[in-house]
Formats: structure tokens, C-alpha cells, sequence
């Protein structure tokens, strides 16, 4: 008896539960664990930076009238001290609710619409066969709709932000280009960098909610800086394990003429260059704080300690042993993002 059969009613029909808990398996909802971390995280960070800028505004407009004697590099050790401070305290209700739902209302509508092109390709490959679509779970129909549903989702969630216009502008170009990843296997082996790219977005995009102009018009302290290191990282960090996890599909992927890093090189190979991605990426983490002051020794010992998990990761998985993979992609990754999450909030807090 399926999972599904098990939460059938007496009349034979799902029940609402059952629907919910299939709409969930759909999406891999578990799954937002990888990249929700990181927004949180970045907007903790723009949070911080716009209590900077306007400490910044308001000392600059003091100075004016008043010579300030100290030094650049203690008025800037002033200014960080301040922002440390009080970072936390302008959040707003509706930034943190905005960046929960688009999360999930994009990362939703990206994996309903990979349901929806892939399931020929799932039906033909021993992994995939009991997905909803293939399986007969779901028409392709439904999941359509819930493909169009959480785009509208997407959308609508990003006027929470407002008056900052920046994430209803860009909402439409980020959810085409994330959606655009379930093609990329058809015609390029690095789809596993869009996919990273992808989910790189997260930060990105965080940032651009929480501080929208000042995005772009401050150009006397770091500005994009910040979040696009951090999703540098990301973005090698997902390309490394996705390859790890695409692994277990090179003879597949090799039968459907799909383009991928391991049936390009083989496991052994693809191995070897999710390492190297995995190394860049812890190079990139111990880079954050040279372009974000705020993050210190807390956040070094973060890095240092993903560094290790990394390792483990690929430890567990071998050319010739690929048993592990799940434990190595989910275990692993997810302590990876909750963890990074949570240093950097308590670098931010001491």
C-alpha cells in the first residue's frame, strides 16, 4: 500500500489531508530548507546595512554643523557598533512574511512546472516512475493549474514590499529565469550552475526587498556586494551537491540523451568537480565578511565547522558506492543552510 492508498477515506477518495500531503510531495516542500535559509539570512543582513545607511545619514548631517574629531576608522567602528545594535529592531512585519511566501510561492511554481515538462522523462526512469504525474497520481492538468496558481502567488506576494518597487518589477524575469532551469538538461550540461544560480536568487533578491533603492543609490558603502558573495557561495554549493545527486541518474540521463556533469564525465569525474565547487564555495563563505564588516570570528567558526560537513559529505559518497547519496543531499545540506543561518544571526546579535 502506497503512502497515498494508506490516506485514502472510506469512499475510496483522497482525503483533504491526503491532497495537502500530495501537493507537498509535489513541490519536495521539505526541500525550501536549501535556499529560504539563505533569504532569511541575507535580509538579517540588509537589515542591518539600512540601520548603517541611515546612522550614516544622520552622522553625515551632524557633521555639517559639528566637527566630529575622530578618526575615519572610529567614526566607521562608531556607525557598526550602532548598527549592530539596533538592526533587528526596524523589521517589519511585512518583510518577513514577503520573503516567506514568495519563497515558497516560487519555489512551488519552479517545481510544478518541472512536474509538468519532465514527467515523460520521469515515467522512463526507475527513480522517478512513482511521481505524481507518471504515477497517475495527479493529471498533468492539476499541476498545471498549481504551476499557475503559485505563480499568481509569486507575484501578488511581492506588493507586500511596496512602496519598494523593485521585487513586483523583477518578480516576473526571476520566477522565468528559475522556472527556466527544468529546461536546461535538454541542451546544456551546466544545469546544475543554473539551478545554482537559481537558488542564489534568495539572497539576491532578500536584499533587494529589505533595502530597494538604496540597493542601487548608495555608492559610498558596499551595496550588492554583500549578497552576491553570499550567493556566490550558494550558487556553487547547490551545483556541487546537485551533481552529487544527479549521480544516481547518469545511465539514465545518458538512454534520454538529458545533458548533465556526470554523463558528461562520468561519476568519478563528477565527483571531482563537485568538489572543486564545494571548495570554491567555502572560499567565497570565509570572503563574506571581508565586504560586510558586521560578520566576525562567529561567522569564521560557522565556515570553518561547513567546511568539515562538506567533507563528510563527499565522504559518504565513492565512485563505486553511491548508496548514500540521499543521506549526503538532504542530511548534510540541511544542516549546512540552517547552520550558516544560524551563526550569522548570532554574529549579527553579539
Amino acid at each position: 500500500m502506497t503512502n497515498v492508498e494508506a490516506r485514502m477515506t472510506n469512499s475510496g477518495k483522497p482525503s483533504v489531508w491526503a491532497r495537502v500531503r500530495m501537493f507537498g510531495e509535489l513541490i519536495r516542500f521539505s526541500h525550501t530548507i536549501f535556499a529560504l535559509p539563505f533569504a532569511l539570512l541575507s535580509a538579517a543582513m540588509a537589515l542591518w546595512m539600512r540601520s548603517l545607511i541611515f546612522d550614516y545619514v544622520d552622522l553625515a548631517v551632524a557633521q555639517a554643523f559639528v566637527e566630529d574629531t575622530r578618526s575615519p576608522s572610529e567614526q566607521q567602528a562608531g556607525l557598526i557598533i550602532t548598527a549592530n545594535s539596533t538592526w533587528w529592531k526596524s523589521w517589519r512585519w511585512q518583510e518577513i512574511v514577503g520573503i516567506l511566501l514568495c519563497m515558497v510561492f516560487a519555489r512551488s511554481a519552479a517545481m510544478a512546472f518541472n512536474r509538468v515538462v519532465d514527467w515523460k522523462f520521469d515515467a522512463e526512469n526507475p527513480r522517478t516512475v512513482k511521481r505524481h504525474i507518471p504515477a497517475g497520481l495527479m493529471s498533468r492538468g492539476t499541476v498545471i493549474g498549481w504551476t499557475i496558481a503559485c505563480s499568481i502567488g509569486f507575484v501578488a506576494s511581492t506588493a507586500l514590499f511596496l512602496p519598494n518597487k523593485w521585487p513586483l518589477i523583477l518578480s516576473v524575469p526571476f520566477l522565468a529565469f528559475i522556472c527556466g532551469y527544468s529546461l536546461t538538461k535538454r541542451f546544456t550540461s551546466l544545469a546544475h550552475f543554473w539551478l545554482g544560480m537559481s537558488l542564489m536568487l534568495a539572497p539576491v533578491s532578500a536584499w533587494i526587498a529589505v533595502l530597494g533603492d538604496l540597493t542601487f543609490h548608495i555608492s559610498h558603502i558596499p551595496n550588492l556586494a554583500p549578497p552576491l558573495v553570499l550567493g556566490g557561495a550558494v550558487l556553487l554549493w547547490v551545483a556541487g551537491f546537485d551533481i552529487i545527486y544527479s549521480t544516481q541518474d547518469v545511465d539514465v540521463d545518458r538512454k534520454l540523451r538529458l545533458r548533465s556533469v556526470p554523463a558528461r564525465f562520468g561519476v568519478a569525474g563528477a565527483l571531482r568537480i563537485a568538489a572543486l565547487c564545494h571548495l570554491g564555495t567555502i572560499g567565497l563563505l570565509f570572503l563574506v565578511p571581508s565586504v560586510f564588516p558586521a560578520f566576525g570570528f562567529v561567522w569564521y567558526g560557522g565556515v570553518a565547522l561547513v567546511a568539515l560537513l562538506l567533507a563528510y559529505e563527499h565522504a559518504l559518497v565513492r565512485p563505486d558506492d553511491l548508496s548514500r547519496v540521499n543521506a549526503a543531499f538532504f542530511n548534510c545540506n540541511a544542516v549546512v543552510s540552517l547552520g550558516l543561518l544560524a551563526v550569522g544571526i548570532a554574529d549579527l546579535l553579539v
